[in-house]
């Protein structure tokens, strides 16, 4: 319902310039998205999580060689290209969250396999072989997408950590990709040609406040200063639903920059809705995780749950500007295909681990009464 509103509200300016001042448009377009995501989560929660054992194989290898395509032939869009085509069809999706869907998945199964005999705290036989997957995964996404990438990396450093793989492991990791990154951010200026790694660094620069990043981004620059504004007056109750005005010169209020409009609407203490949502929804996570039986349902649980809602809070922090701009959507409520459809098919496995917990306890209750009696 926040999705709904917000997205109506923060679609006018595109409306009047896309389809000559049909505001209906978006809403109905945006609506029919959300009602195939819950769809998508009701028809995934009835399939068996055990199943994705199997699946999550195939699509961790047909994600390769799709981000690879993505990378040659994908669809460009503002100086990247994270789209492909579907031959035949015209349909097209990010193969980035299709890729990042996979990756949870085959971390998951890999955790369940290596933790059964404590393998996964050796480096060369337990956690090298993930490694590599991690990095050929992220290695594809980088050059179109850098703050998914790095995104799906620290997700996957954090399932790492949750399925005891050894903390020196786990920080020797992230430091050479710290050093990694920082070592581009210098060298982009000799490559700034290749994919979006010179806009990568520009925006970092322009975030610790160097003049030289905010003259080559001026766009993001103004998108932030816009976002500020919607804040500042939003106040603690908001401006109230569709009367923002900011939505009017933000570039894109409808997807990287919505929580900005959902502040200047519904205020502070609308701002603090959507974060508990999220929150409650990790500590839902939690409690699946804490009651499931199977190593690999708590891995899936938890991987994909803690995957979302960092994004929410990477969106979050963007829009308010303790982070610098990244491009990233806030999951379930700003307007896009791809990304709302993996994130309720994510949701509906999460749920049908849930509804495998309540199974086994109803068993287990049921064997309990018959011992009794």
């Amino acid at each position: 319902m926040v999705s709904l509103l917000a997205v109506y509200s923060s679609t006018g300016t595109l409306a009047y310039k896309y389809q000559g001042g049909n505001i209906v448009y978006y809403l109905f377009k945006h609506g029919s998205t959300l009602i195939f995501g819950l769809i998508i989560t009701f028809i995934v929660h009835l399939i068996p999580y055990r199943l994705y054992f199997g699946v999550s194989q195939i699509l961790i290898f047909i994600s390769v060689p799709l981000l690879a395509l993505t990378l040659l032939m994908g669809t460009n869009l503002n100086e990247a290209s994270r789209w492909i085509t579907i031959p035949g069809i015209g349909m097209s999706f990010q193969t980035s969250d299709l890729a990042k869907f996979a990756l949870i998945l085959y971390i998951a199964r890999y955790l369940s396999f290596k933790n059964k005999n404590d393998l996964i705290k050796d480096f060369r036989y337990g956690f090298q072989p993930i490694l590599i997957w991690i990095i050929i995964i992220c290695g594809l996404i980088f050059p179109a997408n850098f703050s998914t990438s790095a995104i799906l990396f620290i997700t996957s450093m954090s399932l790492l950590l949750f399925g005891r793989a050894k903390i020196f492991h786990l920080l020797s990791v992230l430091g050479v990709g710290i050093a990694f990154v920082i070592i581009i951010i210098l060298a982009a200026p000799h490559i700034s040609d290749w994919g979006r790694i010179g806009t990568m660094a520009s925006r970092i620069e322009s975030f610790v406040g160097s003049n030289k990043g905010k003259e080559e981004n001026p766009v993001d620059n103004f998108q932030v200063d816009q976002a500020k504004i919607a804040i500042v007056t939003g106040g603690f109750f908001g401006k109230g639903p569709g009367n923002s005005s900011q939505r009017n010169f933000l570039p894109h209020p409808y997807s990287d920059f919505i929580y900005a409009i959902i502040i200047e609407e519904y205020g502070v203490f609308g701002a603090i809705m959507i974060i508990l949502a999220y929150l409650v929804l990790l500590y839902r996570a939690f409690l699946i995780v804490s009651y499931s039986k199977s190593m690999f349902a708590a891995y899936l649980a938890i991987g994909l749950s803690f995957s979302l809602v960092f994004q929410a809070l990477i969106n979050m922090g963007v829009a308010v500007n303790i982070l610098p701009v990244t491009g990233q959507t806030l999951p379930l409520v700003s307007m896009g295909g791809t990304s709302i459809f993996f994130t309720s098919a994510a949701l509906g496995i999460i749920i049908n681990v849930s509804k495998d917990n309540s199974k086994e306890k109803k068993s287990k209750d049921k064997e309990e009464d018959v011992i009794e009696a």
